[in-house]
């Protein structure tokens, strides 16, 4: 099934706002590597979607 243009950008800001969420509940102090390893998984499907 193909998404129309509009459902990708619905989907597109979706995840984007699920990103800044985690971004945002992040304590600099307790991150850890996999912490960021998701964060960079993350940006990646992102890129891909644009």
């Amino acid at each position: 099934m193909r998404l129309s243009q509009q459902e990708k950008m619905i989907d597109l800001k979706a995840k984007l706002s699920a990103f800044m969420d985690r971004l945002d509940q992040i304590e600099p102090e307790d991150t850890s590597v996999e912490d960021v390893d998701e964060l960079i998984r993350m940006l990646e499907e992102l890129e891909r979607k644009i």
